[in-house]
C-alpha cells in the first residue's frame, strides 16, 4: 500500500501517527524523536546517521521526510529516530512521498562528475541551457529538482572542501549557476570541524534562501570558528577492549609501509596521534586498519579508536545508538558523517536567518 499520507512499514516510512506508536515498540526509547513543538520543518536526504536530523531538531525543526539508501545506516536512523528512512531519492517513486511544502532542504550530497560537454555544445549553438541539462546523471540533479519542485524557504547542503576546485572550478561553477538559476541567493565557506572536535576535517558548507521570498534582502553570516578545548584524550573509552589493539603482524605491516613511502619521498604513513592534541580526518574505510587515527599506548602496540569513540570525534553524543550494526558497518558511518556541533552551528545561523524574516 502506497498512501502518501498514511504510509505503512512497507513503505519504509513510519511517522508516529496515534496508531502507529507500537511498530517500534515504546517511543519514549527512541533518543531523538522529533519535537512536538516545532518552529519549522525540514527533510533529510542523503540522511546517513543522521547528523543534520541532530542539529535540526536542536533548533526545535520536525523532520517530514527523510532519504538514505543504505541499509545499515537506515538501522541507525531507525534506532535513534523512530523512522525507517524512504530508499533511492533518484527514483520517482520515492520522491512522490516528500510533502508539498516544507521550510528547510538538508542534503551531504556525494559528489560526481558533471560532463559539461553537452552544455558546451548548446551554447556553441545558441541555445539555452537549464540545470535539467547542466546537471542530468549526477545526484545534485535531484537535489536542485527537488528545490524546483517545492521551493522550501531556505536549504543547507554540505560536501567535500575539494567540490570547490573539482575539475578546475566547472562542477561547482555548474552548482553555484544551477542554484542561481533556480532564484536562489548562496552562501558557501569551507569550515574545519577541529573548532568543533578533535578532530582536522575540512567541509564546505552551502546555504541558500528563496529570493522570491526574501528578495536577497536576507542577513546570513558562517558562525565564526571558536577552537574547541576538547583533545583526543576527552573523548577516549577508559577500558576499550582488546580486540582494538593491532595485532604485531599489522603493526610491522603500517610501519614498514611507511618506511618504504618515506624513502620514496611520499607523505604517507599512518597517524599515531599526540594525546593532547586532535586527529586527522576519520575515513570511511576506518575499520581496515584504523591507519589514520591510531592511539597510542604504554608498553603494547596502538590501538584503533572504538566504534563509540569515533561517534564522540563526530560529535555525537553518547545516547546515540550505534550498536544496532557491526563496527565495520558502524566505522564506516562515522567516516561518512558530518560533524554534528559543526553542523549544529552553521544550522542555528540558517534558521535565526529564516525565521527573522
Amino acid at each position: 500500500m502506497k498512501n502518501k499520507h498514511h504510509p505503512t512499514i512497507t513503505t519504509e516510512y513510519i511517522s508516529y501517527e496515534p496508531l502507529q506508536t507500537d511498530l517500534f515498540g515504546d517511543i519514549s526509547q527512541i533518543p531523538f524523536p522529533n519535537p512536538i513543538d516545532y518552529k519549522f520543518t525540514f527533510i533529510d536526504l542523503f540522511a546517513g546517521m543522521g547528523g543534520f536530523r541532530l542539529a535540526m531538531q536542536a533548533q526545535d525543526g520536525k523532520c517530514v521526510f527523510s532519504s538514505e539508501w543504505n541499509p545499515y545506516a537506515k538501522k541507525t536512523y531507525a534506532a535513534n529516530f523512530g523512522e525507517i528512512p524512504f530508499g533511492d531519492i533518484t527514483k520517482e517513486e520515492t520522491k512522490m512521498y516528500i510533502p508539498e511544502h516544507f521550510d528547510i532542504l538538508c542534503a551531504g550530497f556525494p559528489c560526481q562528475p558533471f560532463s559539461i560537454a553537452g552544455v558546451s555544445k548548446k551554447k556553441s549553438l545558441g541555445r539555452e541551457t537549464g540545470f535539467k541539462d547542466k546537471t542530468q546523471g549526477t545526484l545534485f540533479f535531484d537535489v536542485a529538482d527537488i528545490i524546483s519542485r517545492h521551493r522550501p524557504k531556505a536549504f543547507y547542503l554540505e560536501n567535500v572542501k575539494n567540490l570547490v576546485s573539482h575539475d578546475k572550478g566547472r562542477t561547482f561553477m555548474i552548482i553555484q549557476s544551477t542554484l542561481e538559476e533556480l532564484e536562489y541567493s548562496m552562501y558557501y565557506k569551507i569550515m574545519d570541524g577541529q573548532d568543533y572536535v578533535p578532530q582536522h576535517r575540512e567541509r564546505i558548507m552551502i546555504v541558500g534562501f528563496d529570493k522570491k521570498r526574501y528578495h536577497g534582502e536576507e542577513y546570513f553570516e558562517f558562525p565564526k570558528a571558536e577552537k574547541t578545548t576538547q583533545r583526543i584524550k576527552d573523548i577516549l573509552e577508559d577500558c576499550p577492549e582488546q580486540k582494538y589493539t593491532l595485532s604485531d603482524k599489522l603493526w610491522d605491516c603500517l610501519q614498514n609501509h611507511a618506511r618504504k613511502h618515506k624513502r620514496k619521498g611520499n607523505g604517507f604513513g599512518f597517524g599515531l596521534v599526540d594525546l593532547d592534541g586532535i586527529s586527522r580526518t576519520l575515513s570511511a574505510r576506518y575499520s581496515k586498519d584504523g591507519s589514520e587515527i591510531l592511539i597510542p599506548q604504554d608498553g603494547r602496540n596502538p590501538r584503533r579508536l572504538t566504534p563509540r569513540e569515533c561517534a564522540r570525534l563526530m560529535g555525537y553524543p553518547d545516547e546515540y545508538i550505534i550498536d544496532k550494526v557491526s563496527n565495520t558497518q558502524m566505522y564506516k558511518q562515522c567516516g561518512n558523517s558530518v560533524v554534528v556541533p559543526l553542523i549544529t552551528a552553521v544550522s542555528k545561523q540558517l534558521v535565526e536567518t529564516m525565521l527573522s524574516k
